[in-house]
């Protein structure tokens, strides 16, 4: 009872700060308008058959700045108490730090879970009349695996930001250290030969690949050492280890 109640207070929080929501709408409206004009954008563009052309790719393509909204929700729930004060009164309330962290994460995690799965959907079907001719079906092979992997990709990011904001306890400094990050990333830094022998075993890097969003398989450019399923566990350990130094410092430093 315990656990619940802790829970109950950790969406509570969530509710109740007004920019917790504006955060999550902003990264749902992002995806959803981006994939739209992406759609677009390619419906209109060359139509040589010859052409490497991945309509998952222009579906998902928004997700990698949407991320941006959800990682900051995700930073927010965890550090906003250590800006506000707050902190002290919540580990008064919550003497055993394991329950209390454990309590925020899942009380991130589930609002995460259905905001992520509400707008993989959303944007999937929002994108395929924008691609018109080149669009895809939720039936079509890889479909059902790149849905999936994009609701977990966005799961497992937000956790690793939870991770890294109980360890650096500043909102500004994680956000400072994950939006560059990911936002380079995303402009095509990891697929520079030199640079992806190591970028590509960096979370967002990793994720991609079960989403199409890290090109075509054969060719060289993009290709990975590693497949879908595999990326997304190197994601997994990416935010396991984020969330294991974070409970490692709230249990060993004072509020």
């Amino acid at each position: 009872m315990r656990a619940v109640a802790v829970l109950a207070a950790e969406l509570t929080k969530i509710r109740t700060v007004r920019s917790t929501g504006w955060t999550l709408t902003s990264g749902f409206v992002v995806c959803v308008g981006f994939a739209a004009l992406v759609g677009l954008s390619f419906r209109n563009g060359p139509s040589d058959p010859q052409r490497y052309f991945d309509p998952l790719f222009a579906t998902f393509y928004s997700l990698t700045l949407g991320q941006l909204a959800l990682v900051a929700f995700a930073v927010l729930v965890v550090s906003g108490e250590y800006h506000s004060g707050t902190i002290r009164a919540s580990l008064a309330a919550v003497p055993r730090r394991g329950l209390f962290y454990g309590g925020k994460l899942v009380a991130g995690a589930l609002v995460v879970s259905v905001v992520s799965l509400v707008t993989v959907v959303v944007t999937f079907v929002v994108a395929q009349p924008a691609l018109g001719p080149r669009k895809t079906s939720l039936g079509a092979d890889g479909v059902p695996q790149a849905m999936v992997g994009a609701w977990l990709y966005l799961m497992l990011i937000c956790l690793f930001a939870m991770g890294v904001a109980a360890m650096l306890r500043s909102s500004a400094l994680s956000l400072g250290i994950l939006i560059p990050l990911l936002l380079l990333n995303s402009q095509g830094l990891g697929n520079i030969p030199k640079v992806k022998t190591v970028a590509q075993f960096l979370p967002d890097q990793a994720g991609w690949v079960i989403m199409h969003l890290a090109g075509p398989p054969d060719d060289p450019r993009w290709a990975r050492a590693y497949g879908p399923w595999t990326g997304l566990g190197i994601v997994a350990l990416w935010a396991v280890a984020a969330l294991v130094g974070g409970y490692l410092v709230l249990r060993r430093r004072d509020a």
